[in-house]
């Protein structure tokens, strides 16, 4: 009989520490880092991408987290002969499944936000030159995703960028004339998926 009880105990612990994970009043930390450097043929100089996205989120109800990533975006552009460097505000919400004790499926949909500057690079030096305009960046963004969770603080997660749409405005300095584009689709590629970590507390 003790070892029944202790066994349906260690059961039901084993479901507590899994579920706190995702349960109300639970704090998420996680965020996205980039570094990419590309040479083209005949370019003096590289392309060099930065960017550095921290979030945090915090969970409304049991399963259900709400947060927002800030960072910021370092885009040079030699090939191209332009620099943009942006502000970006990610405001998202987050909902998992459970599948088992130790996985789970999420969706996030998040409103990504980019507020910069353009600038001029020569192509030959590399040298960052005038301010060429502003740009301005608005999406959606649907992410399905797994959650693996070895502990009951850290789950590891594989996500594609699924669907999304975004509004591109390009203001130029000198004329404040403004181009906009409409991106919208889906990008569902199990070939590239993203991998991270998310800390829970």
């Amino acid at each position: 009989m003790k070892k029944l009880l202790l066994s349906l105990v260690a059961v039901a612990g084993l479901a507590f520490s899994t579920q706190a994970q995702t349960e109300k009043g639970k704090f998420i930390l996680g965020g996205s880092v980039g570094l990419n450097s590309t040479k083209v043929d005949g370019a003096d100089k590289a392309d060099f991408r930065f960017n550095v996205v921290p979030s945090a989120g915090y969970f409304v109800s049991d399963n259900f987290a709400v947060g927002t990533g800030v960072g910021y975006n370092y885009n040079k552009q030699v090939s191209e002969g332009s620099l943009v460097q942006s502000f970006e505000v990610a405001p998202f919400g987050r909902y998992y499944v459970g599948l088992s004790d130790q996985f789970k499926f999420f969706g996030q949909l998040s409103v990504p936000m980019n507020f910069g500057n353009v600038k001029d690079v020569d192509e030959t030096t590399g040298d960052v030159g005038d301010k060429l305009g502003t740009t301005t960046q608005i999406g959606v963004k649907l992410s399905p995703g797994f959650a693996f969770f070895p502990t009951k603080r850290i789950g590891i997660e594989v996500s594609v960028d699924g669907l999304g749409y975004q509004n591109t405005t390009i203001k130029e300095e000198a004329t404040g004339e403004k181009a906009k584009v409409n991106t919208f689709g889906l990008d569902a590629s199990t070939i590239t998926p993203k991998l991270g970590v998310m800390f829970h507390f």
